[in-house]
């Protein structure tokens, strides 16, 4: 039987390069994305590795989420990494509720919509491995209230599964990224990129190959008496 995973928010960016990490090393993929171009993104990974679907689905949406997976084999996900989530950076006094509502919902919501659905087959199972992508502002930053509130419930979110699910052979673990190299950074006028790579140990910005990399090893077999940690991919800066 393929061990298949569930990437959510894997059409572009970190999460694409998760799944496309993942495939190489020949689990079943499957690519779920609110954006219908998800479903040529995984035809594309499927050319190359042979492993790889897609599923259009609003992850925000529990409703949606039911539909989105009533057809797969749930006894066939050996792993969920949970990485869809938006930004609507703005500051708090300046927040409209409809912001703060899109974020909490896509970021911190989902993780339960999508989780929810195959927690009781990993329990069957006695074996899972589940990955939730987090960031460094859930310790605060301004201009994200909303973002910061739900990636430190990510967090929380993560410790209690660790809790629960452990004594059936089921993991929880959370990635937290620090500055990575993506669309919103690359919009950064240089000086200030400048800055927060002086800050960074390593003295580089990450990539979203260093991500996928931290979420290869939790999903490996031989990571099982490893739960509950926040491993942070951020070149040694403190988060």
């Amino acid at each position: 039987m393929t061990k298949k995973i569930i990437v959510t928010g894997s059409n572009r960016g970190i999460g694409h390069s998760i799944a496309e990490r993942l495939a190489s090393e020949k689990y079943g993929i499957i690519m779920v994305d609110y954006d219908n171009k998800v479903i040529n993104s995984a035809k594309t990974l499927n050319s190359e590795y042979g492993n790889a679907e897609g599923i259009q689905c609003d992850v925000s949406s529990y409703e949606a989420c039911e539909n989105a997976f009533s057809g797969i084999d749930k006894r066939e996900i050996y792993g969920i990494v949970n990485n869809a989530g938006i930004n609507r950076d703005v500051l708090f006094r300046n927040m409209t509720y409809e912001q703060w509502d899109a974020v909490i919902k896509t970021d911190l919501y989902s993780m339960f919509n999508v989780t929810r659905q195959f927690t009781d087959s990993m329990i069957e199972n006695k074996f899972g491995r589940i990955v939730n992508i987090s960031s460094a502002s859930w310790n605060g930053n301004v201009g994200q209230a909303n973002y910061s509130s739900a990636k430190a419930g990510v967090i929380g979110f993560t410790k209690t599964l660790a809790r629960e699910l452990g004594k059936y052979g089921i993991t929880c673990n959370a990635v937290v990224p620090g500055f990575i190299k993506t669309p919103m950074t690359d919009q950064m006028p240089e000086k200030i990129r400048e800055k927060f790579i002086e800050k960074i140990p390593i003295k580089r910005i990450g990539t979203a190959e260093d991500v996928a990399n931290a979420v290869s090893f939790l999903m490996k077999p031989d990571s099982d008496y490893i739960s509950g940690i926040l491993l942070e991919v951020g070149g040694g800066m403190i988060l």
